[in-house]
């Protein structure tokens, strides 16, 4: 993934979540809701669980009405960073590799 880095960070940001089709920037989150089934779901969760504790990371993932549902974010009063925007590359990779498979 290549982006132009600017000196102002929230830029940044913006354009690296503007590359990942379906993300959605709020404040200090990054949101995305993927159409998954049970199976997908816990591989893609598991998938989500091993990459983000490398990056050190804490994603709240749930399961709701078929659907999954993912939203990274940082702890109270930290900026967002490459990490969450790393992760989410990386979901989205798995999950085009999820629905392949399908």
């Amino acid at each position: 993934m290549r982006v132009r880095r600017g000196a102002n960070r929230v830029d940044y940001l913006d354009d690296a979540l503007s590359l990942l089709d379906g993300w959605t920037r709020s404040g200090r989150e990054f949101h995305r809701t993927l159409r998954l089934d049970d199976t997908q779901h816990a591989a893609l969760a598991e998938h989500i669980k091993i990459v983000a504790d490398t990056l050190q990371l804490r994603p709240q993932i749930r399961r709701l009405d078929g659907h999954t549902q993912i939203k990274l974010c940082t702890t109270e009063g930290e900026a967002l960073s490459n990490g969450e925007v790393t992760l989410a590359a990386r979901i989205e990779a798995m999950y085009r590799t999820i629905q392949k498979t399908a």
